[in-house]
């Protein structure tokens, strides 16, 4: 593979999910029992063969730092290179980015350290397999000067998003931003491969010009200055860009297709916590769930995800929810499409119920 380092952006689009981004970065939003959203991109790029990554943080980043550390569950602690978080600040300012160019902005002295050729940037809110190393080479092949990856689905929200039109070459003809939704395109997933000096030279020159979107002021002006082409994701891709999507992206791992799909053949690395295994009560029963270490059950689980030290009592019926780690429900309760953040109490005899595109969601620490 050709030389690469990694940008990763960890809070971009958190404004898409507030009650998960609250007390947290998009990317240190739980997922799947164990994982961070972030582990997804990041082990994209380890296992693409790139060692050294830079984390654009912003908010409430305390979380991310603590699942992150020295980066060593990613074979990222290294004397050079490895994992280095980057601040959230503009150039030499004092001031936080608001968009993904000023962000990038603030990176520039990091990309101007880098040694390597060419540099992947991703976002860390959305869950899918991409070996950027093929990517990287379609990039070179093509003689591109950025290449962005695309997916193949349904246009159904409505926050800032992007697709485009490639001719039969990959190479972007048409480019749009916040188009009609309700039909399939194709939809870029903020993953964009690039040489490193051509991506310092074209921020340098957005800086100078007072640009502020990479979007709206550079690609889609520039779709007949630059050489653009997609590159396209076959295969699972989930966004988390609503509690709904959110819901809907965890529950597709009891999908076992798409788990293996997923975790098959690659591995998805993060940090470990070493705890007791589950325990299941002789008045326990679980059915179609992912069940993580030092849960107790002593009630029903169905088609549920339980993180870790997740407690059901007796009497008690979960179905179809996301208890994230240490929650307690008591006995006797009912919950159905419950999203329930982290070390939240719910006491005995109580019933919580949404529904698939509205689950009820509880607020980390609450007490119900």
């Amino acid at each position: 593979m050709a030389s690469t380092i990694g940008v990763i952006f960890s809070s971009i689009n958190e404004e898409n999910v507030p009650e998960l981004t609250k007390v947290r970065s998009i990317g240190s939003v739980p997922y799947g029992g164990r994982y961070r959203v972030v582990d997804f991109a990041l082990s994209n790029m380890v296992n693409s063969g790139i060692t050294t990554v830079g984390i654009i943080t912003k908010n409430n980043y305390q979380s991310l730092m603590d699942h992150l550390g020295t980066g060593k569950y990613w074979d990222l602690a290294r004397k050079e290179g490895g994992l280095i978080l980057l601040p959230p600040y503009v150039n030499d300012t004092e001031t936080l980015y608001k968009t993904r160019l000023e962000a990038l902005k603030g990176a520039v002295s990091f990309l101007k350290k880098a040694k390597e050729d060419f540099v992947v940037i991703a976002d860390s809110d959305a869950i899918y397999k991409l070996d950027y190393s093929k990517m990287i080479d379609f990039h070179i092949k093509k003689n591109a000067d950025i290449t962005l990856a695309y997916h193949e689905h349904e246009v159904v929200s409505s926050h800032y998003y992007m697709t485009f039109d490639t001719n039969k070459d990959e190479r972007i003809t048409g480019l749009y931003i916040n188009p009609a939704t309700g039909s399939v395109k194709k939809n870029y997933i903020n993953v964009m491969v690039a040489r490193t000096s051509f991506l310092i030279r074209l921020i340098q020159n957005a800086s100078q010009s007072g640009y502020s979107s990479f979007g709206r002021d550079i690609l889609s002006p520039g779709l007949k200055t630059y050489n653009l082409y997609g590159y396209k994701l076959d295969g699972y891709y989930a966004n988390i860009s609503s509690l709904t999507s959110y819901f809907s992206a965890n529950m597709d791992l009891l999908d076992k297709k798409i788990r293996n799909e997923i975790f098959g053949d690659r591995d998805v690395y993060t940090k470990v916590n070493d705890s007791a295994a589950a325990k299941i009560a002789e008045t326990g029963k679980v059915k179609n769930s992912l069940i993580s270490d030092g849960c107790l059950i002593e009630g029903t689980v169905e088609n549920s995800i339980l993180f870790r030290g997740v407690k059901i009592g007796k009497g008690t019926v979960v179905k179809n929810c996301i208890l994230m780690t240490d929650n307690i429900v008591g006995e006797n309760c009912n919950l159905a499409y419950v999203v329930s953040d982290k070390d939240s109490v719910i006491r005995d005899n109580r019933t919580l119920a949404g529904c698939e595109i509205n689950p009820y969601f509880i607020n980390k620490g609450s007490l119900i």
